[in-house]
């Protein structure tokens, strides 16, 4: 049987949102903030969709491209109050939180962008960056668009490896 949580109300659930976009690593979407802020059995949807509506109608948090984001408002308000939430719900957070940061990063530092040629080809751009700045951008020509996608996929989900494999190709022994 579920218990009741340590949040009560609609400011309480304002709060913990605050308290989780000030820690996202980057814009995070409506399903994603969800997620974290159902860590306390006393948060409910429908309370929860609105005190999100609500915040952003405040300007605490944005919404651009299906992320939230916060604002320096936000983060301003969000420290003043963040010691209304109890230390057990806050340590909750913080653990899912580093999960999920963890994705964000890696989803900043490795991006695609498939321009559609008038030929009918694109051209990828796959990127790759780290905690210092950009490690490589690479242009390729791709015949279809469907092509560049599938190939946009593969650099996402292992970008290290053509990073290495290109590595390997220009830092080879040259062969007699």
């Amino acid at each position: 049987m579920n218990q009741p949580g340590f949040i009560h109300d609609k400011l309480d659930i304002k709060f913990l949102i605050l308290y989780l976009m000030a820690r996202a690593a980057a814009p995070v979407d409506f399903t994603t903030l969800a997620e974290l802020s159902f860590c306390d059995n006393g948060v409910t949807y429908f309370d929860f969709v609105e005190a999100l509506t609500d915040l952003v109608n405040t300007g605490h948090l944005t919404l651009s491209e299906d992320r939230y984001s916060i604002t320096d408002k936000g983060r301003r308000n969000g420290a003043v109050c963040e010691d209304n939430l109890p230390f057990s719900v806050r340590q909750r957070c913080d653990r899912s939180l580093s999960r999920v940061n963890a994705v964000l990063r890696r989803d900043a530092q490795v991006r695609t962008e498939l321009r559609p040629q008038a030929d009918g080809s694109a051209t990828l751009r796959m990127i790759l960056d780290d905690d210092k700045g950009n490690l490589m951008t690479l242009d390729l020509l791709t015949v279809t668009e469907e092509q560049g996608t599938r190939l946009a996929e593969r650099f996402r989900a292992q970008p290290e490896k053509l990073y290495l494999g290109i590595l390997e190709v220009l830092l080879g022994e040259e062969e007699d």
